[in-house]
């Protein structure tokens, strides 16, 4: 299964979800549900969801007996196999937890559910739905109109990198690792490494010229493949490791004008806390 996975908000409160996109249909973290509808914290939740799913058991409802479980991201940053349910299975769940937030929440499923199929049929609503969330998040206008523009080009890039015959998963992160290697000199292990991260998002988590190098970088990537139209792998990491030394020349004559770094330790909690502290310091004066 390929899913994408995302945190959807209900009344504040957080329900993990993974978009199943083979199967186009959402999968919701059982033990979210349950915390929302008891309103009780996680270890609570869970205990109710235990015993809730012997009961169920026994009473021969098929998805707790055949109960299916994605890796899903906790609160302490790793990620643990959890129960989750599809729409349809999560309405029997649902109905058996007696909660005066049971239908608002039915309809709030129903609206998550319409509003994936929306941006499925018009890309427009998506790249909204990430605007709305960066700016949640704290970032800068400008840093998000080029964090979408990134998106866009990374698009591309792995469009030309289906068409040469490449898959994603282990393929388009060996080649995504050589165009870090060559433009930064690290791996995005080591890249991550560097900002403190664990499981999240590398570009989310980059300063505006990391941003743009890395733009540069995968917009020649995509422009020479195009040109030259490789097969397999071993001729795509060779057009990978060419548009990564691209960017590396511009990296460098940008750290020779700058007398700085591109590549940089800072992650998205700091530099989202950087701008508004630039924006109050210019307010005061």
């Amino acid at each position: 299964m390929t899913q994408k996975q995302a945190i959807q908000l209900f009344e504040e409160k957080r329900v993990r979800t993974a978009w199943d996109t083979e199967k186009e249909k959402w999968w919701f973290s059982i033990v979210d549900v349950v915390s929302v509808l008891t309103c009780s914290d996680y270890q609570t939740a869970r205990k109710y969801w235990k015993v809730l799913k012997g009961r169920l058991i026994k009473e021969g409802f098929e998805l707790v007996t055949n109960c299916y479980q994605l890796k899903m991201q906790s609160t302490d940053g790793k990620h643990y196999l959890t129960d989750v349910a599809d729409t349809e299975q999560l309405f029997r769940v649902i109905q058996s937890i007696p909660s005066p937030k049971a239908e608002p929440f039915k309809q709030w499923m129903a609206q998550v559910a319409a509003k994936r199929i929306d941006q499925m049929q018009d890309p427009e609503l998506s790249i909204e739905q990430a605007v709305a969330d960066y700016r949640r998040l704290g970032y800068s206008e400008a840093w998000i109109n080029q964090r979408i523009k990134s998106i866009e080009v990374r698009k591309h890039l792995t469009d030309e990198w289906k068409r040469a015959g490449l898959e994603e998963g282990v393929q388009f992160a060996s080649l995504t690792d050589i165009i870090y290697r060559q433009w930064s000199g690290l791996s995005a292990k080591e890249y991550k490494q560097l900002k403190g991260l664990k499981k999240e998002n590398l570009r989310d988590n980059m300063t505006d010229l990391e941003i743009a190098i890395n733009m540069l970088a995968e917009a020649t990537t995509t422009q020479i493949s195009r040109n030259e139209n490789p097969k397999g792998m071993a001729e795509s990491a060779g057009i990978a490791r060419r548009g990564g030394a691209v960017a590396n020349d511009a990296r460098r004559a940008v750290e020779r004008e700058t007398s700085q770094s591109v590549v940089s330790p800072l992650n998205a909690k700091q530099i989202a806390q950087g701008e508004a502290e630039l924006l109050l310091n210019s307010s005061e004066e």
